[in-house]
């Protein structure tokens, strides 16, 4: 059964959407997606809060989805989005299982 790793990030006002927009896009996606070994990953923003943007990871497996936290490739793509975005950017992650 597939399964999703989540990360809800919140722009804080001032800060420039399409300059998070692009760098997530071009640089932070493809970087995790590679790393993570999922099977594909898409982002969105919110219609409800502008200010919220959503990255989503496939994987085949719950098993396979935790298998990343606490990996060196995890921890240096959290390190790359606080030196690019430190306090301006808050987010939470989740693991999510289709029901």
């Amino acid at each position: 059964m597939p399964a999703y790793f989540m990360v809800r990030a919140r722009i804080a006002e001032g800060v420039p959407k399409r300059d998070f927009d692009r760098w997530y896009g071009e640089e932070h996606l493809p970087d995790a997606l590679k790393t993570f070994k999922a099977k594909r990953a898409w982002r969105a923003w919110s219609h409800v809060d502008a200010s919220v943007h959503y990255a989503f990871y496939e994987f085949e497996s719950m098993a396979a989805a935790r298998a990343i936290e606490g990996t060196e490739g995890l921890k240096r793509l959290v390190a790359d989005f606080d030196r690019a975005w430190g306090d301006k950017v808050a987010r939470s992650r989740d693991f999510l299982e289709t029901a």
